[in-house]
């Protein structure tokens, strides 16, 4: 008997082998370096005082719908940053490259002050009239009972899943500078211009922590759709009911219904949508030897760091109150 469960495993082993092999093959990770890591980068802290009263309702490109989907995707992310937060901070302890766990330092600075100037942009939404309560309930419930409780090596996978859409939305936004300036609104065109320069700025950080902890290929796409499925499913549909919760009369508009649409293009036309034109990026991520900086952003980073930070006109010069950079440790 023993011997027949002998043979029988040997043939089975003799038949899955080469298709092991050529799983292994399909899902081996890309040789990984820490040689090539990008510089060191500061931390800034803004300061915008928000006023409801003149925050623009059509700041996107004079589109009420596109601009719910940024109103939303602010109250969202709030909830995406402290989960990348926690899992960098969780582990940067596990990192013995001493520049790849200050520039880890320098990722948590920025987004812990991305959370803290969107939540105070939330506050203005509140008192606007949007339902940020709801909203920060549901995204409580997905994250709370969802996303926060996946195990690290996972959660490690989603949070460079996160960071991959963020680089992708700046990557756009600082290639379409016109859209900024189609509002007279100051503070939010502020926000998220200083929110690209530093989602670019720090884009390949947490790419680089996972490939340096885990370079599991399989599991990395397992946290990219997550990430997927959140920013442009799940935020896109709760954006629908922004300005019908204001305005319930609008769900009989015409008008409103003609804006829904021109939005759905500024969002996902394939010619010029903000993810629709941006598929290519989007996808690269499932390449095996997929890095972020292979699109290279470095001309669009100095240039807006230029038009944002110099101190002469600087747009972002009269809100920064404080800039920084954490220290070398080696």
């Amino acid at each position: 008997m023993i011997n027949k469960l002998n043979k029988e495993y040997t043939v089975m082993m003799m038949i899955t082998k080469p298709f092991k092999k050529s799983v292994a093959k399909i899902f081996a990770a890309a040789p990984f370096s820490l040689e090539n890591q990008a510089a060191i980068i500061p931390i800034r802290h803004l300061h915008l005082d928000f006023d409801s009263k003149t925050l623009d309702d059509r700041f996107y490109l004079n589109a009420e719908q596109a601009s719910a989907y940024f109103a939303s995707l602010s109250i969202f992310l709030t909830f995406g940053e402290d989960l990348v937060i926690d899992t960098a901070r969780y582990h940067r302890d596990l990192i013995k490259d001493p520049l790849l766990k200050q520039r880890v330092t320098s990722l948590i600075g920025q987004e812990a002050l991305h959370s803290k100037v969107h939540e105070d942009l939330n506050d203005a939404y509140l008192a606007r009239g949007l339902p940020v309560k709801l909203f920060r309930f549901l995204a409580g419930l997905v994250f709370e009972y969802g996303l926060n409780r996946l195990p690290q090596p996972m959660k490690l996978s989603l949070m460079a899943g996160i960071e991959h859409f963020t680089a992708v939305l700046a990557e756009y936004m600082m290639n379409h500078e016109d859209m900024f300036f189609k509002s007279q609104d100051e503070k939010q065109r502020a926000i998220w211009m200083w929110h690209m320069l530093e989602e670019s700025e720090h884009k390949d950080i947490a790419y680089d922590v996972y490939q340096h902890l885990s370079n599991n290929y399989a599991l990395r796409i397992a946290g990219f759709f997550p990430a997927l499925i959140t920013i442009l499913g799940l935020i896109s549909a709760a954006s629908l009911i922004v300005p019908i919760y204001r305005e319930p009369k609008k769900l009989f508009s015409l008008a409103h219904w003609k804006d829904v649409r021109r939005s759905a293009g500024l969002m996902f036309g394939l010619e010029d949508g903000v993810y629709g034109s941006s598929w290519k990026h989007i996808f690269d991520y499932l390449r095996p030897d997929f890095h972020p900086n292979d699109h290279d952003t470095s001309a669009f980073l100095a240039y807006y760091k230029e038009r944002l930070l110099n101190p002469v006109d600087g747009i972002l010069t009269p809100y920064i109150t404080k800039e920084f950079t954490p220290k070398l440790k080696v």
